[in-house]
């Protein structure tokens, strides 16, 4: 156990971890197996907490979640397939912090050196809660690489985990009407969750590119506290004096 202490040793064990899932994930195909539902007989709350608890280990493996959300919409309905998402997200969210925080921050957080990455940094570890909450409203930033950065970042618990579950509300009931309309593809429902993924993923983009600047730290102007700037004096070639 002596050898898990060392920093490295620790990411080498989670990259092996992740590794091991994404080739579970190519092999098995979970998410096919939760959109043809789960056994008969389950009661609903208890079928809605075994597909939320697979959905988050799905997630915690890089399984796409619109595919999960998807799945979440066609199993269950628009209601409890929201419901079943946004908590299988949640605990993915969580599954991949803790993983992140444990095994890979200690080798990871002296290389945030570069000025993008300190920027960022102080800004999860300032605002965690609505810096998270721009990351998962805007649909373009990976699910799984946002969990990880944020592991590595001083971003606290409490702000991560309340972010994710308020801002991937939209996106995912976007997804979930479209998987529970997806038999009659013409309904106003799915026209109307369609439209608003693409038309999110436009906006977020746009919103992206104006304000990427504010990541960079900026020189601040130095204040003169009302005193009139003094100017060097003006050396020229005409002699003073007799």
């Amino acid at each position: 156990m002596s050898l898990l202490r060392a920093p490295w040793a620790r990411l080498s064990l989670l990259v092996l971890l992740l590794a091991g899932g994404g080739v579970g994930v190519l092999l098995y195909q979970p998410q096919r197996l939760l959109s043809q539902g789960l056994p008969p007989g389950l009661p609903v709350g208890v079928a809605t907490l075994v597909f939320a608890t697979v959905y988050g280990l799905c997630t915690a493996a890089f399984v796409p979640r619109p595919l999960l959300n998807l799945a979440a919409g066609a199993v269950f309905g628009s209601v409890l397939g929201l419901f079943a998402a946004v908590a299988g997200t949640v605990l993915g969210a969580g599954i991949s912090f803790g993983l992140g925080r444990a095994l890979g921050r200690g080798a990871l957080r002296p290389l945030v050196r570069g000025r993008w990455l300190r920027a960022a940094d102080g800004q999860l570890d300032r605002h965690g809660f609505r810096s998270m909450l721009a990351i998962r409203v805007f649909p373009g930033v990976p699910f799984a690489a946002a969990n990880y950065c944020a592991a590595v970042s001083r971003c606290g618990w409490l702000p991560f985990l309340s972010a994710t579950a308020l801002g991937t509300v939209p996106n995912t009931a976007a997804y979930v009407i479209a998987g529970a309309s997806a038999a009659s593809p013409d309904s106003p429902a799915f026209l109307v969750s369609f439209g608003f993924i693409a038309v999110s993923g436009v906006v977020a983009a746009a919103v992206a590119w104006r304000k990427r600047h504010r990541l960079l730290p900026g020189a601040r102007p130095v204040a003169t506290c009302g005193l009139t700037p003094r100017h060097p004096p003006v050396v020229t070639g005409v002699p003073h004096g007799p």
